[in-house]
């Protein structure tokens, strides 16, 4: 099986009440897109829900279904309506915790608000899975912080890659 063809397919799930009642356009997939396509990404669909955990699931497992990256925006602080991780980690079969521990560590360089950020990142079959910042401008700068490793990790999902091997570690002194 070949790698991922470029641009990478991606879902972007907004996690919002407001944005689900129509009561407040969501400006994420505006801004996100075109950062996408700059990084190799397509935003091939984007998708509304509530803050409402079997909702989210579901919409996460048939974001997946397609492959690619599946992006979530929004529900990942500690208000009680706040349920992205959990329904992320209801549908995921492998935690990828490195993802949003950078994201978490590079988002405090700007404001030591981000480490009350309770983001996951994992796989679903042959799709990557990410949640980011509901703000935004904070969900644009957050998938920056970790683009350069996305297409590399779908394609390790998608099947066998050319040659999956580390780069060579240089000598120690």
């Amino acid at each position: 099986m070949s790698p991922v063809p470029r641009p990478v397919p991606t879902t972007l799930i907004v996690v919002s009440d407001r944005a689900a009642a129509g009561t407040r356009p969501d400006a994420t997939a505006g801004l996100l897109a075109p950062v996408l396509e700059a990084r190799g990404f397509r935003l091939a669909a984007t998708v509304v829900v509530p803050d409402e955990r079997p909702r989210l699931a579901q919409a996460i497992r048939d974001a997946a279904a397609a492959g690619g990256l599946v992006l979530t925006t929004g529900g990942t602080g500690v208000a009680p309506r706040d349920v992205t991780p959990e329904a992320t980690r209801d549908v995921i079969e492998r935690e990828v915790p490195g993802l949003p521990e950078e994201i978490r560590r590079r988002s405090a360089e700007r404001t030591l608000k981000a480490i009350g950020s309770r983001a996951v990142a994992g796989t679903l079959g042959r799709a990557l899975v990410l949640n980011l910042p509901g703000r935004p401008a904070g969900a644009v700068e957050a998938f920056e912080f970790v683009a350069d490793v996305l297409g590399h990790l779908v394609d390790l999902l998608a099947g066998p890659v050319a040659d999956a091997s580390h780069e060579p570690t240089p000598p120690r002194a």
